[in-house]
């Protein structure tokens, strides 16, 4: 399947807009928040280092942007330019995306990228957002998530828009959309995503509710693929890989690809009506009291 936007504009987009804890028989249902509000992070060094072993060919692309890889404008320009690379690759078949940090995978969207800013900051968000996903899930590439924390919202979009999850067996690791907690609907094609990954009714509660799963849970749903140790998250994605990549690369491209293109397709001819929806209903001003709610709520339980 060819590279969906090869030739689209690159952007970047930041990241933590999941930060809700839930504990339900269906999930985790408690509303405090579980990471702390992030920091900007405003180092040169590197928020992705990608190594390829051409002896294999496969790359593991690691997030490397304390203290919880926020989906920041730089990262996401690294994290998009680093996976043009590998695309253009011939000798990178499979592609593997995991953290260095301890406890978290990726903590998700930025609040700060959707509280006070302009609209035309907002439209270039979410134009983002969408591209990250669009490089993603449309890739030539095997893909693998090796969840080794908690990936909540963002962090949970990147890993369903791999090929498949195999994730640390933590029951305090959490993964999920939960974007309703915050007041925040997701849009089509994170549904589109989510109900492809684990079916329309499971996708539904989950989507409703803006439920965070534990990593048993996530498994019973079939969020993730499979549990390991925490210390064989890597080495099992590495071994898993093998199998993937054991398939001729054309038969398994044209059939990600007939799995996939329509959920693609949807978004591509939507994308500018996307962003125009996106726009309007972040910069109301009952979702903009909302989100300043949430981010003293952060701040003070930080103090």
């Amino acid at each position: 399947m060819a590279n969906v936007l090869r030739n689209s504009a690159k952007f970047g987009f930041s990241g933590v807009l999941s930060q809700l804890s839930i504990h339900s028989r269906h999930g985790r249902v408690c509303v405090s928040p579980c990471f702390s509000l992030q920091q900007r992070n405003n180092s040169t060094s590197p928020k992705i280092k990608v190594d390829l072993d051409s002896s294999t060919g496969v790359a593991v692309l690691r997030m490397q942007s304390p203290p919880v890889n926020s989906l920041s404008l730089d990262f996401l320009t690294e994290f998009c330019i680093n996976l043009e690379k590998l695309e253009m690759d011939r000798s990178c078949r499979g592609l593997i995306i995991t953290s260095t940090l301890s406890k978290v995978f990726s903590a998700g969207l930025d609040i700060m990228e959707m509280y006070g800013k302009s609209p035309e900051r907002c439209g270039e968000f979410w134009k983002a957002v969408q591209e990250m996903w669009l490089k993603l899930y449309g890739s030539n590439m095997a893909t693998i998530a090796a969840i080794n924390g908690s990936s909540p919202a963002g962090g949970c979009l990147m890993s369903i828009g791999c090929d498949y999850r195999i994730m640390a067996d933590n029951p305090r690791y959490s993964i999920g959309l939960n974007e309703t907690q915050l007041g925040i609907v997701a849009p089509f094609w994170f549904k589109d995503t989510l109900v492809n990954t684990v079916g329309n009714r499971a996708a539904e509660l989950s989507l409703e509710l803006g439920l965070l799963y534990s990593a048993p849970d996530a498994l019973k749903i079939g969020l993730v693929d499979q549990l390991v140790p925490e210390d064989q998250v890597l080495s099992t994605a590495q071994d898993t890989m093998s199998k993937w990549l054991a398939v001729p690369d054309h038969a398994r491209q044209i059939t990600k690809s007939m799995m996939r293109k329509q959920t693609i397709d949807k978004l591509l001819s939507n994308r500018e009506a996307d962003i125009t929806n996106f726009v309007s209903f972040i910069t109301k001003d009952s979702i903009q009291r909302s989100l300043r709610m949430y981010l003293e709520m952060l701040k003070s339980r930080k103090a």
